[in-house]
């Protein structure tokens, strides 16, 4: 039998900073090498990083964001590089700028098959939005959850806006207990 705490995946944490001043995107762009930065597309100049991979997007108003780490400590990292990189380039940038985590976006399999009609009239439509014409997934928006739990009929599932690892093992132990207590989930 699978253990779901046990197939628990961070696929993605996307965390955000301040460099407490506005930024000359244009002439950052010009002094970089390794960013993209085409303001008619994306209003952000892109910094990516390969180890770890992750990419910082770095805004006018000063505002960092960085997406595609697989962990806490890879994105702070990556934060931390792209700051390494502003402050070769006489940036006045805070020694220890405050981090936060925005969102952690976990993956996870609960080893069987789900009928997803039973489980979104079990779990109450109020909670629930299922539409299948329209996405293939459940999407679970419980009261006593921090986070949004989208579950297939594969048995996968993908939970969202979780600030620590814990927020995803709590939603699946949760989930998993009000499956099994409603007799959806063996």
């Amino acid at each position: 039998m699978v253990i779901p705490r046990e197939t628990l995946s961070i696929e993605n944490v996307v965390g955000s900073a301040n460099l407490e001043q506005e930024i000359d995107l244009d002439a950052l762009a010009d002094d970089l090498d390794d960013v993209s930065y085409d303001p008619e597309r994306f209003p952000g100049l892109i910094f990516r990083t390969q180890d770890p991979k992750a990419a910082a997007l770095i805004f006018r108003s000063g505002k960092l964001v960085c997406t595609g780490a697989s962990s806490i400590a890879d994105m702070t990292t990556a934060v931390e590089m792209a700051f390494e990189k502003l402050r070769t380039l006489g940036l006045d940038i805070p020694p220890e700028p405050d981090v936060t985590v925005q969102n952690i976006v976990t993956s996870g399999d609960l080893g069987t098959e789900l009928n997803l009609t039973a489980i979104a009239i079990g779990l109450g439509l109020e909670a629930v939005e299922y539409e299948p014409e329209q996405f293939p997934g459940l999407v679970y928006r419980a009261d006593e959850l921090s986070v949004v739990v989208l579950l297939f009929g594969t048995g996968k599932f993908v939970i969202t806006g979780g600030e620590r690892p814990s927020d995803a093992e709590d939603a699946t132990e949760a989930v998993q207990t009000e499956l099994t207590e409603l007799g959806l989930l063996e």
